[in-house]
């Protein structure tokens, strides 16, 4: 009891101090004092962990429970356990729940029951990474894990059956190549997503991957922005063909070209902020009426961190997004708080100014595509469900490296595009994609065909969701033929990594009981006329509980009422779904629906 106490618990409890003062304040009591003669001064908490620990410390004043998360990253911050993360490798030790959050800052990810193992996932800013990085993941995957790594819907990879004893080598090993897994994980910035055809499409506005790697970078050398109350998103749209999900972010920045001069605002290329994307919360980021110029992007997402670190609910992980801070106070609260974090007011104009952003190709993410470089072409690859094997990912980067510009550019449809293509090389390395037994075209279902993970490598997944998505997609193809695009999302709990509210056809994994005893199977809820980008939306729920087994037919039939009613060859799936009620839908699908 006579050690001196060390650097973190001063910092602790100079916070909860502080905190309580804080609480005393806000209802006019006095500060506390140790003795009435004797009044104690109490600082608050310094260091890269202040904002953090401060916020810990008020929430407890307030007479409010911190989540066990919150408690866990006070008690250690995971930066500063690496020394054991490293002894419980040479342990061959799976960590406890306490450590299981903590190496997720680290990008590891024990996934037990589902595989009694770890799952690494690394950081790619703008989704862009180079042949040699491809390699180097194929090699990583191959040594370390099962041989095979997953696109995600942040446009980045994750490598999957990774031994305790290997969870120090490959966070190493991927830092040999030149990207990093640092904070992939838990409550943290995610990866920083932007457009896929960044620098190389003819109608883009703004090149993303400057802004991204802007923002990327100043996450991941500022430890402060390591401290919030849950995970957080950042996108930006740059104005090109294939859309990024801005509005499922927590914030969004999309370019804009502002016209007119009228108010002191010069016409020119800004980007809109666009904030509280959270699908699976059944909401998508709104417009604020900000703009900034692109290379205000980082400076201002910074202050909107800020607020959210001070000001997001830490007792609740189901409310501790942005989303929630803004329901709480309104749009124009939290904007006057990032205004004096800033200590400038923000650039607002008249929605009026902004010209109409470019339109969208659906498809684009998939075929040959010509670039503004003349001469040369992108080529979208279908990756079935996102998967690829360590051969795959090393035979792609070869294809890249001998026929196009060496970048590989991952997408938020958890498949990739290779840039740089001239056009005397598409037919040889078209012919190279599809001696790996990839493709260039797929069928409208499986070209927009989403999955996460499911329950064969997520302890959270109430379904198989790769393996149901592939079966609808393989029963659809043989019954019907069409050649809009539809978007099917399987998702395999409310966590929603696959977005199933925004697709044309949403399913989220749910356990369906087969009597009256408790036994339940694999199966799904179903939602309809889900949307992103110009039409974004949220899905609405068409039918509960069904059996896994019974959604290949399913979706044959709900696909097969839009064919047979809608007004043209040319109405939307979303369209046709979101110009009926729900109960107009399940009689076009015929009976037993």
């Amino acid at each position: 009891m006579g050690e001196d106490m060390s650097g973190e618990q001063k910092r602790y409890l100079e916070g909860f101090a502080s905190g309580i003062n804080i609480g005393r304040a806000a209802t006019g009591a006095a500060p506390f004092r140790t003795a009435p003669t004797a009044p104690v001064v109490v600082q608050q908490a310094t260091g890269p962990d202040a904002a953090a620990l401060n916020a810990q410390a008020g929430t407890e004043a307030s007479g409010k429970k911190l989540v066990d998360q919150e408690k866990w990253k006070r008690a250690e911050h995971p930066f500063d356990a690496y020394a054991r993360l490293r002894q419980q490798a040479t342990d061959k030790a799976y960590p406890k729940p306490d450590d299981n959050f903590r190496w997720r800052y680290h990008g590891l990810f024990y996934v037990a029951p589902a595989q009694d193992s770890y799952m690494l996932r690394v950081r790619i800013a703008n989704g862009i990474l180079s042949a040699a990085q491809m390699q180097g993941m194929a090699a990583i995957a191959e040594t370390h894990g099962g041989g095979y790594a997953h696109i995600t819907t942040r446009a980045n990879l994750q490598v999957r059956e990774i031994k305790a004893e290997d969870a120090v080598a490959v966070i190493e090993a991927v830092m040999d190549t030149g990207l990093t897994s640092r904070g992939s994980g838990a409550d943290n910035i995610r990866n920083v997503t932007g457009s896929p055809t960044a620098g190389i499409d003819a109608q883009e506005l703004c090149d993303t991957r400057p802004l991204a790697r802007q923002f990327h970078f100043h996450v991941l050398n500022d430890r402060s922005l390591y401290g919030l109350p849950r995970k957080f998103n950042v996108g930006f749209d740059g104005g090109g063909v294939v859309p990024v999900l801005e509005e499922t972010n927590d914030i969004g920045f999309q370019a804009v070209q502002v016209s007119g001069e009228n108010d002191g605002i010069a016409p020119g290329l800004y980007c809109r902020l666009l904030l509280g994307g959270i699908s699976g919360h059944r909401d998508l980021a709104r417009d604020t009426g900000i703009i900034c110029r692109p290379q205000d992007c980082t400076p201002l997402a910074d202050a909107i961190l800020r607020v959210f670190i001070e000001h997001g609910d830490r007792t609740n992980r189901l409310k501790a997004r942005l989303k929630y801070v803004l329901d709480a106070w309104g749009f124009d609260k939290f904007l006057d708080a990032v205004e004096a974090r800033l200590d400038q007011k923000l650039i607002r104009v008249a929605s009026a100014r902004i010209s109409p952003r470019p339109l969208f190709d659906k498809q684009a993410h998939i075929g040959v595509h010509p670039q503004k470089q003349a001469g040369l072409n992108w080529i979208g690859i279908v990756v079935p469900v996102g998967r690829l094997t360590a051969e795959q990912m090393r035979g792609l980067a070869q294809v890249s490296s001998q026929f196009g510009d060496a970048d590989i550019r991952l997408t938020v449809w958890q498949n990739l595009l290779l840039s740089g293509v001239a056009d005397a090389q598409v037919a040889a390395a078209t012919a190279a994609i599809e001696a790996l037994g990839l493709a260039i075209s797929a069928h409208a279902i499986r070209a927009g065909l989403v999955a996460c993970t499911g329950s064969k490598g997520c302890k959270f997944a109430a379904a198989d969701t790769k393996a149901h998505a592939l079966e609808i997609a393989s029963h659809v193809e043989a019954r019907l033929a069409f050649t809009q695009p539809v978007n099917v999302h399987l998702t395999g709990c409310h966590h929603s990594c696959a977005q199933h509210y925004i697709g044309d056809i949403g399913l989220i994994g749910a356990r369906v009981s087969i009597n009256g005893e408790g036994d339940t199977v694999e199966g799904y809820d179903l939602v309809v006329g889900g949307g992103f980008a110009d039409n974004a939306r949220i899905g609405r729920s068409l039918l509960e509980k069904v059996k896994a087994e019974e959604c290949p037919a399913l979706v044959e039939r709900i696909l097969g009422a839009w064919l047979a009613h809608r007004t043209d060859a040319s109405e939307t799936f979303a369209s046709f779904a979101n110009r009926h009620d729900v109960a107009a839908l399940k009689t076009m699908m015929g009976d037993g629906a």
